[in-house]
């Protein structure tokens, strides 16, 4: 079929003048006038109503095609308990978009329809009226509806708003040039900066590229890391009369000259002098026989003679050992020698030349004169060289939730979340399939929390609080049963008046006779009662009991069905007129369905639920994100729960629920009641007014607000 634009006869548009070239311009026109549109009553006189009836929105949606958002502004007026359908999108029997889906699909077909007022070619559910139309095909077109938008002149609200903003931005020009000041100071100190890496040895800094001598090692300092190399010595050829001798401080034999003199003896050529006597040697306390001569001393020396103490060239790594006749250099366990004598010595890498003893399941790691056996990753220590691999699970060393099951596994370990749960693990959430329904959370498998007005295994019978006798109302007032919770609605005949009390003690009659809503034909004569009226007939009077009803006169006992309601059955008894809805008898084979869609038995009436498992005949409701939702013939249809007003300053909504309660709390308020005579006033002494944040002085990550007199700071953990 076309793409058309139809409307229920109880519909009405407005075009305004720059409205015409959204709307307007799509329509087509016959003979000066828009074919398939007639002026209506609409239900204010401010501008023009329309009623469409022919195919005329194939180029309104041309224009809705590609776009990424798309605003509907419309001045609405629905019927008591009706929520039908105010915009939807079709495309033969797929809905592309209703008002109850969140992201509309752009990507329009060709033949698509488009409804405004009801739900497809065959039911018109909306009743009411709709005036300024607008179709608005552009970002955030909801804003054309806020009142004395252009306004040049702004409010006292609008000034103390203003004035916060500007000190808000204040506040952050300033901190954000001190930053930025900070900033442009360390930035100059960089570009003075030569930035050097050293090493450091021994407690001696070293800059780049400055080379040193470590002993038997020529070293160098290359961008922060020591690198040494081994001093290798030349072949050493000495004279005649010097010998090759190690030298304290240098690492290869210099030629020294050969000892001219020994004690007492002359060599040849050399005359004879007079030896020092023994009297010239230090005093021995050992035995005589405990004496030993030294080769290269004249006086001797206590046998076990600590020759080491006396001084010696071991360098580190190199131990001195005393020997009989004197001392000797050792290097340590884990070092072999550099030179001959054994005073200097470098580390054996033993990981490197394979001489550790590091088993299966372990690193070497090479250590200063030795090794180190580390454990790989998820494997645990037997003794200094070999691991085992580690039951993580058995140690419960692991990050499985506490409603999984932990397997281990080589190098580490597996979490599997028990059966009746669902998760990657390491979080498991209770799996109810889906089961737990009008706001219910799952909190075991198969087992749901309700939220707060209703009960049941899932959840899904609401609590009467009327008929269970929680609630008493005013005798003026009638419990009414809501989906998770209940109000005291007025009486017919009362009204409320504007003050709201919970159990209908603000309803107060109204005078049908003075305000002219009575249905008294004009031979009667219309007496106000308390909850209703009377039609009194004059005394001498014949009168006919008969009803005004739509401007119309139905006789005394005359039982009619409305015109836009063909659901309601309405009588004239005794100048009164009474309607009601149809009763529904699903055994009556000639009941309609249209009043009655709970007696629709076709499969293709049936919905399904959001989460894809449960099914609903049509005419079923159920609540589902904070949504009063219902089947009507195959199709969901879904408005915003009924909630109970909460009069007071704060409010919050708790987890899991979706009205509004009061509390006492404001830092713990979600929503506030802004009242701009309660300012704040914070650490600077700035006054805040109610509603304005800012950061707290000397914090990033603090957010203070002011909410009606107090103020609440809290800490943004994403900040930190």
């Amino acid at each position: 079929p076309p793409v058309s634009l139809s409307l229920s006869l109880s519909l009405s548009l407005s075009l305004r003048q720059e409205e015409r070239p959204l709307l307007h311009s799509t329509l087509p026109v016959a003979n000066g006038r828009l074919r398939g549109v007639s002026q209506v009553q609409g239900f204010h006189d401010e501008s023009r109503a329309y009623l469409f009836q022919e195919e005329t929105a194939q180029r309104m949606l041309q224009k809705l095609r590609g776009k990424s958002e798309f605003t509907v502004a419309v001045t609405l007026k629905q019927e008591l308990l009706n929520s039908g359908v105010i915009l939807s999108i079709h495309h033969a029997e797929q809905r592309i978009y209703e008002r109850v889906v969140s992201v509309p699909v752009m990507d329009i077909p060709e033949d698509t329809s488009l409804w405004i007022g009801q739900r497809n070619s065959a039911h018109g559910l909306f009743k009411g009226v709709m005036q300024d139309v607008q179709i608005l095909v552009m970002p955030q077109g909801y804003i054309t509806q806020c009142p004395d938008l252009n306004r040049t002149c702004p409010t006292c609200n609008d000034f103390h708003g203003l004035v916060q903003k500007i000190m808000e931005l204040q506040d952050i020009l300033a901190k954000t040039s001190s930053k930025l000041s900070l900033a442009e100071e360390r930035m100059n100190g960089l570009d003075n900066c030569y930035c050097e890496r050293t090493c450091s040895v021994k407690g001696v800094t070293y800059r780049e590229d400055q080379a040193w001598t470590d002993g038997c090692k020529n070293c160098t300092c290359s961008n922060g890391t020591v690198q040494c190399e081994t001093i290798v010595c030349p072949p050493l050829e000495c004279p005649d009369g010097s010998v090759p001798a190690y030298v304290a401080g240098e690492c290869c034999k210099n030629c020294q000259p050969k000892s001219s003199v020994l004690c007492g003896v002359c060599p040849q050529g050399h005359t004879m002098h007079k030896v020092q006597n023994s009297g010239d040697c230090p005093e021995l306390n050992c035995p005589e026989a405990e004496q030993v001569t030294v080769t290269d001393r004249c006086c001797k020396v206590c046998r076990g003679h600590d020759f080491c103490a006396e001084g010696n060239t071991c360098m580190e790594h190199s131990d001195c050992l005393n020997l009989e006749a004197g001392a000797s250099c050792s290097c340590k366990e884990g070092f072999r020698p550099l030179r001959s004598d054994n005073a200097y010595c470098e580390d054996i890498d033993e990981c490197a030349e394979g001489k550790h003893y590091c088993r299966e399941n372990t690193m070497c790691v090479n250590t200063p004169g030795s090794f180190m056996c580390i454990c790989h990753t998820g494997y645990i220590r037997i003794d200094d060289y070999s691991c085992t691999e580690h039951d993580e699970c058995v140690s419960e060393q692991h990050n499985c939730d506490e409603n999984a099951l932990c397997f281990n596994t080589v190098g580490g370990h597996s979490c599997s979340c028990k059966p009746g749960y669902t998760g990657n693990g390491t979080i498991c959430r209770a799996l109810c399939d889906g089961l737990c329904l009008n706001g219910g959370s799952c909190v075991s498998p198969n087992t749901c929390m309700c939220t707060q007005g209703f009960t049941g295994k899932r959840c899904e019978t609401d609590i009467d609080e009327c008929s269970e006798g929680f609630v008493e109302c005013d005798s003026r007032a009638t419990c009414v049963n809501l989906p998770g919770w209940y109000h005291c609605e007025c009486r017919d005949g009362y009204h409320d008046n504007g003050m709201f009390s919970a159990n209908g003690e603000s309803c107060e009659d109204i005078d049908e006779c003075k305000a002219g809503r009575s249905t008294c034909a004009n031979d009667t004569v219309c007496f106000n009662l308390d909850g209703g009226y009377d039609c009194r007939c004059p005394h001498g009077h014949n009168c006919t009991g008969d009803c005004i009803h739509d401007n119309k006169v139905k006789h005394n006992g005359q039982i009619w069905v409305l015109d836009n309601d063909r659901c309601s059955v309405c009588s004239c008894q005794m100048g009164q007129v009474m309607c009601r809805r149809m009763v529904c008898d699903c055994e009556n084979p000639t009941v309609d369905l249209f009043c009655c869609p709970e007696c629709d038995p076709r499969l293709s009436s049936q919905c399904l639920h959001q989460n894809g498992l449960l099914t609903y005949a049509s005419g079923d409701t159920w609540t589902e994100n904070c949504q009063q939702c219902q089947c009507l013939q195959g199709e969901v249809d879904c408005w915003p729960l009924s909630c109970p007003p909460a009069d007071c300053d704060f409010t919050l909504v708790p987890e899991g629920e979706c009205c509004a309660h009061c509390v006492s709390d404001p830092c713990q308020a979600h929503s506030v009641r802004n009242d701009i005579t309660k300012t704040c006033e914070d650490e600077h002494g700035i006054t805040r007014f109610s509603g304005s944040s800012w950061l707290k002085h000397g914090t990033e990550c603090t957010l203070c607000q002011c909410k009606n007199g107090h103020i609440c700071c809290s800490v943004d953990p994403m900040c930190l």
